[in-house]
């Protein structure tokens, strides 16, 4: 599982054609935490593998991909339009309306030392499921 939400973090940290410090400190820290090899980063990083299907997850893995999407598109200070729109298409794929991220945005944090309310936000986001 954790593959598939670096793949996507991947993906979304590269769309402006471009790969931040920020994001790319992010990534990898998300990586350390969950024991996962440089290597598998560096081939994602290099070859991308298509998002798949997203609807098996469960209600807390579903909340915590979009979390982190949405943490990632902030995290350099700078948010793109592409970066939005690709929150959005997570977050349809993931079962919630988009407005969704918009909603979130406001209560994310760009500094990953700062923890959101995680359960308020969670509460927030069932409330767009579809």
């Amino acid at each position: 599982m954790i593959r598939r939400q670096l793949n996507i973090l991947i993906q979304l940290a590269t769309i402006d054609g471009s790969l931040g410090g920020k994001e790319l400190k992010l990534i990898e820290h998300i990586a350390q935490v969950h024991n996962v090899d440089e290597n598998t980063v560096k081939e994602l990083l290099n070859k991308p593998e298509p998002i798949g299907d997203l609807s098996h997850l469960s209600e807390e893995e579903r909340f915590g991909y979009l979390y982190l999407v949405i943490q990632l598109m902030k995290v350099d200070g700078l948010v793109f339009k592409s970066e939005i729109t690709f929150c959005e298409d997570i977050a349809e794929r993931l079962g919630y309306n988009k407005k969704v991220v918009a909603e979130l945005s406001k209560n994310i944090y760009s500094d990953i030392k700062i923890t959101a309310d995680r359960e308020m936000l969670m509460k927030k986001a069932k409330k767009f499921r579809v």
